[in-house]
């Protein structure tokens, strides 16, 4: 925890030194400005990846809410996040997210309809990346997406391996996704000894698709446990299916 005040005010601090450019006019101040953020929200596509057709269309078992196509303004925002380790970056995509999530709450199977039904989760990164960046991305993603609708965050998967899909083909993707993600234990027992835990709405938050392979197996943990109310969101996916991951 110390680690991450410290990176957080070293960034403040560079941020007031040196402040961000908007990445679509180059206007200084920020990441994005608020008019180049409004541009980019009327052009996002809302489409789930897994069966091609818009958000409002889909009809998958569990929805996959696509945002945007890998490309421009938006794919830059992302790179930014990943591979230049720009926290700030984190408030905007899940802004920009949420624009594809409808009312989540809505489709929980129980009586009562309220945030705190959804919960949110993070796919989990390897520990080595979490060190290279100084944080852990998914896990700021993902707070930062309940926090704006009021949602459940809980960190309900952990990493069961350190193999890195970035350059792999499709299949080997698959392949290291069936093992990547296992319960973590604390979770588990809740579940098992909470009923209701199983009957949330759970939204599983990565920031690109690329094969569909590591949502896919994060699905099929929480499927074992006996939780069937699943969908998930991506950030960036592509225009043709098996375009490889830009580093």
């Amino acid at each position: 925890m110390a680690f991450d005040v410290k990176i957080t005010t070293f960034f403040n601090v560079l941020d007031w030194l040196a402040p961000f450019t908007c990445r679509g006019c180059g206007r200084l101040g920020g990441l994005l400005c608020e008019c180049c953020k409004n541009y980019n929200k009327e052009l996002l596509i809302k489409m789930c990846p897994r069966c091609g057709k818009k958000i409002e269309m889909c009809h998958c078992k569990n929805p996959i809410f696509g945002t945007t196509y890998r490309e421009g303004v938006l794919m830059r925002l992302v790179e930014d996040y990943k591979y230049k380790s720009i926290r700030a970056t984190s408030a905007i995509l899940a802004e920009l997210m949420l624009e594809a999530i409808p009312r989540l709450e809505r489709m929980c199977q129980s009586d009562s309809v309220r945030p705190r039904d959804v919960v949110v989760v993070p796919l989990p990164t390897i520990s080595r990346h979490i060190r290279e960046r100084g944080f852990d991305h998914m896990t700021v993603l993902a707070k930062a997406i309940a926090k704006r609708r009021g949602y459940r965050f809980v960190k309900a998967l952990k990493r069961n391996n350190k193999t890195v899909q970035v350059g792999a083909n499709e299949a080997k993707r698959k392949e290291q996704a069936k093992t990547a993600y296992v319960m973590s234990e604390k979770f588990k027992k809740k579940v098992w000894d909470d009923g209701a835990y199983l009957d949330k709405q759970y939204l599983l938050v990565d920031d690109v698709w690329t094969t569909g392979a590591s949502m896919e197996a994060a699905i099929e943990v929480l499927r074992g446990v006996g939780i069937k109310n699943i969908a998930g969101v991506v950030m960036l996916i592509p225009r043709k299916r098996g375009i490889k991951e830009r580093r």
